[in-house]
């Protein structure tokens, strides 16, 4: 098989997996990385995420990842939701899990897929390869431009003309000279509605994300008491924020996931937060078997529940905060206080 019908079969055999796209470009395509990397480490924006730092180096050129590496294969998968998450933010007494945990991990499921597409190339060529999905120092965002699945939005996740931005990323790094594709080139314009919406405001400007004040880094990755002075921005969220995604225009264009295991479960559409506050690790763990939001573990799960409690102006959830008021994990503990104190307020 020639170069040029090796490209166009492996194309089809990661579409025939059940991705959207597949695209190649080069591990040194991402020149402009190190630069854009340093200089969000240096401003402090990556927060209490050290592995960003321990492993810049890897991050920032992915050559360096792996030097034999001659070509990457960059897959997206959508898992559009089937309605509106911002509606989910009005019902107050109701917690908001971002949408692409509210089923499976999509880690095992994206990593399934790449693996087979990653067998087929090495039984028709008898090349190395590594596959990737999140779980590595690889800036998949910026690969996927120079790739061409899309474009580095304003909110700084990647947006496709032909999928919006609801879609995951994969990788297949291949010691395969394959002729990679052309990169895309931004369509944001003037638009800047991610950025406005954001409640925490978390951009310092367009293209620019301080961690340490998204949701999803604040209920995710922030371990301990989050800053008081943005408990109330996280209004119900309580694992991850899809705000500044669920806004974007190019999401008219935006693919119907193909897997139903991304599909909402019933009981994370919206769960009663009364509900959830009164899990405890065994409980939280049954619940979330199978599920990303299990790796937060309960005591940080909970205090975003306490948290989103606070913010719901019902005071018939103070009860729900009595037995967290005494929790063994001071954060959980702080939480419910301040969510007592915050429902105690007159209207």
């Amino acid at each position: 098989m020639d170069r040029d019908a090796l490209k166009s079969a492996l194309i089809g055999e990661a579409v025939g997996a059940g991705f959207a796209m597949a695209r190649l470009t080069t591990p040194d395509a991402v020149p402009d990385v190190p630069e854009r990397l340093r200089a969000f480490l240096d401003a402090g924006y990556h927060g209490q995420m050290g592995w960003l730092e321990e492993r810049a180096a890897w991050r920032g050129d992915p050559a360096a990842l792996w030097p034999e590496a001659r070509s990457v294969l960059m897959l997206a998968e959508p898992y559009t939701p089937e309605h509106d998450p911002l509606e989910d933010l009005k019902r107050r007494d109701r917690g908001v899990v971002s949408v692409y945990a509210r089923n499976r991990d999509y880690h095992d499921i994206v990593k399934k897929r790449l693996k087979r597409v990653a067998r087929w190339l090495v039984t028709e060529t008898g090349c190395e390869v590594k596959v990737f999905v999140d779980t590595a120092p690889v800036p998949e965002k910026a690969l996927g431009q120079a790739a061409g699945l899309g474009w580095q939005g304003k909110h700084t996740n990647l947006v496709s003309r032909d999928l919006g931005n609801w879609f995951f990323l994969g990788a297949i790094f291949t010691t395969l000279d394959l002729e990679p594709d052309s990169s895309e080139i931004d369509h944001c314009g003037s638009c800047r509605r991610c950025l406005d919406i954001c409640p925490t405001d978390a951009f310092p400007a367009p293209y620019r994300l301080d961690a340490r004040r998204c949701i999803s880094y604040l209920t995710i990755e922030h371990k301990g008491p989050v800053p008081e002075d943005l408990r109330t921005g996280l209004g119900n969220h309580i694992y991850g924020c899809d705000d500044c995604l669920a806004v974007c225009p190019w999401n008219k264009f935006a693919s119907t996931a193909r897997d139903q295991r991304y599909a909402a479960r019933d009981d994370l559409e919206a769960p009663p937060l009364a509900e959830l506050a009164a899990l405890d690790d065994g409980a939280f763990r049954a619940k979330f078997s199978g599920s990303p939001i299990k790796r937060v573990g309960r005591d940080r799960f909970v205090r975003n529940v306490a948290y989103a409690i606070g913010n719901s102006g019902k005071r018939a959830l103070l009860s729900a905060l009595d037995p967290l008021l005494n929790d063994p994990d001071p954060a959980v503990a702080d939480a419910a206080e301040w969510a007592r104190r915050r429902l105690a307020e007159p209207d």
